[in-house]
């Protein structure tokens, strides 16, 4: 009988800890594989909500945590968090002796993991490499994974194209589609009432979520690109609001106690919530009039639902989008307009039939259908040679 293979799957947010859920499960369950889980970043601090009890409670064992945030939200706090980690993950990998590193997107904390991995000599898939983000330094971390990783799930035929771009063989890259698809197919999603229970929310007649990460290419407009936001939420009438509060980057800790100072003036009307969970976050996307905001999360999973998606500034520049999302410069009366234009019945009814340009949900079968059989020699798998194109300049 065959070895079990040994997948470490690394996970540092809610969001991507929701992305990968589906492909942990089935990677759990397999007999032929075996799930080593490692947590760390914003899973692990309380001021986000210790969502690793969440990982817990879903029945998945956690094999080890890496702390590494310190309790600053600047550049300078940052990078030194991405020095703990290496040194974290550097432990880890020597303690668990993985076959095969799986990682997602694009964070600091990824980074750091695919850094130590590659040191170590550990072959790593990685998902949703090919995309741009031209707002967020994480756009050079995750053409800087791709680098250093020997598979790559993408999640469309243009972010395929720009892997072998990046000089990496065809032969390695798959089309699978955005995982997160996968979540809202497979999820049983929750009823309105019971889902008003869960957070605590009352929808009204009108119902936004709002997600706003900081714009971290750019110095200290943040905050104040968020105030813009604040107060289109103003001139907006019979409007309540989920909010689901920024990432541990530069910053996002002063948008936070923006939010909590907005809902405390607000109270009736609007919640705020480190984290949602992502059965809740998904449940919400069938009752909501619009998503504002910079979260990929709009881009990828709001056109399943065909919810109008106002994505503000740069950060997300350069992804595909569906005709559910409108464009809008980070000032108030862009936002005002932009938001005013998808809760109309006008742009709604347009959405009717519109497909998701992320994929089918199909996503987690075809990834596995990869690392269950690709040969991990590491001599031939860690060795690649840089795939030129054939360029006139």
């Amino acid at each position: 009988m065959n070895k079990a293979r040994k997948i470490c799957v690394v996970t540092g947010t809610r969001a991507e800890y929701g992305l990968l859920y589906w492909l942990m499960k089935e990677i759990d369950q397999a007999d032929d594989l075996e799930l080593q889980l490692v947590v760390t970043g914003m899973h692990l601090a309380p001021e986000f909500g210790l969502t690793y009890r969440q990982i817990e409670a879903d029945g998945f064992t956690i094999s080890r945590r890496v702390e590494m945030l310190l309790s600053s939200d600047s550049s300078t706090g940052t990078a030194k968090s991405m020095g703990l980690a290496m040194t974290g993950f550097a432990d880890v990998f020597a303690d668990l002796e993985p076959d095969l590193v799986v990682v997602l997107g694009d964070r600091f904390e990824i980074f750091a993991a695919a850094s130590v991995a590659t040191v170590v000599r550990i072959p790593i898939a990685h998902l949703h490499g090919g995309e741009t983000t031209e707002g967020a330094f994480d756009e050079s971390f995750r053409h800087s994974i791709t680098k250093m990783s020997h598979l790559h799930f993408v999640a469309a035929e243009e972010y395929r194209r720009r892997v072998v771009q990046l000089g990496e063989h065809p032969d390695r890259i798959y089309v699978v589609g955005a995982p997160g698809i996968d979540n809202i197919v497979r999820s049983n999603l929750l009823k309105k009432e019971k889902l008003e229970e869960s957070v605590g929310f009352v929808f009204g007649k009108r119902n936004l979520l709002v997600t706003f990460h900081p714009v971290t290419l750019e110095q200290s407009t943040s905050q104040a690109q968020f105030k813009e936001l604040l107060q289109a939420l103003d001139l907006l009438e019979d409007m309540n609001v989920i909010f689901t509060k920024a990432n541990a980057d530069p910053d996002g800790r002063a948008i936070n106690q923006m939010i909590d100072e907005y809902v405390e003036a607000h109270s009736s009307t609007c919640i705020a919530r480190n984290s949602l969970g992502q059965l809740n976050f998904l449940s919400a996307m069938q009752y909501i009039d619009g998503v504002l905001g910079n979260s990929s999360s709009g881009l990828i999973e709001a056109p399943s639902f065909r919810v109008g998606v106002v994505n503000i500034g740069d950060r997300q520049r350069g992804r595909i989008k569906a005709k559910n999302v409108v464009d809008c410069t980070p000032d108030c009366n862009s936002i005002l307009e932009a938001t005013q234009k998808i809760i109309s019945q006008e742009f709604k009814d347009g959405l009717k039939g519109m497909s998701n340009p992320y994929g089918d949900g199909s996503a987690v079968e075809k990834i596995l259908n990869v690392i269950r059989d690709y040969p991990l020699n590491k001599k031939d798998t860690l060795k690649k040679r840089f795939f030129d194109l054939e360029v006139v300049l």
